[in-house]
C-alpha cells in the first residue's frame, strides 16, 4: 500500500527546523510497519530478529495480523521495554503525573542529597 504524508505549511517549517536526528526519528515513526508472513518468519527467524532491532515487524497468518516481532539492540533496551509495559510501573507514573498536575510535585533541588 502506497501513501503520502502531507504536512501543513506551519508543520513543514517546524519539521525543517528540527535537528537532523529528530527529523530521522519522525520519519522512522511514520514509516509503515513491515508485514511478514508467519511462514517466512519461521524460515529465517534470526534475520527477522536482526531487522526487528530497528523496526517492529507485523507477523501475519493468511494475510491477517497475528503478532508483532520486537527486537532489542541491547539488554538496556530490553529492560526499558519491560519497564514501560509493566502495569505497576505505568500506574505509578500516571499517579505521579496527576500529583504534579495538582501541584504536589517536589523539585529536584528540594530533595535531600
Amino acid at each position: 500500500m502506497r501513501f503520502e504524508i502531507v504536512l501543513a505549511p506551519d508543520a513543514a517549517r517546524a519539521f525543517r527546523g528540527l535537528p537532523a536526528y529528530r527529523r530521522a526519528e519522525v520519519r522512522d515513526a511514520l514509516e509503515p510497519v513491515r508485514q511478514v508472513a508467519l511462514a517466512e518468519v519461521k524460515d529465517d527467524l534470526s534475520r527477522f530478529l536482526r531487522l526487528a532491532a530497528s523496526h517492529e515487524i507485523l507477523i501475519t497468518r493468511h494475510g491477517r495480523p497475528t503478532g508483532v516481532l520486537i527486537g532489542f539492540e541491547s539488554d538496556e533496551d530490553w529492560f526499558d521495554y519491560r519497564l514501560e509495559h509493566h502495569p505497576e510501573f505505568v500506574r505509578r507514573i500516571a499517579e505521579a503525573r496527576q500529583a504534579i498536575a495538582r501541584g504536589r510535585g517536589v523539585r529536584l533541588e528540594d530533595l535531600p542529597s
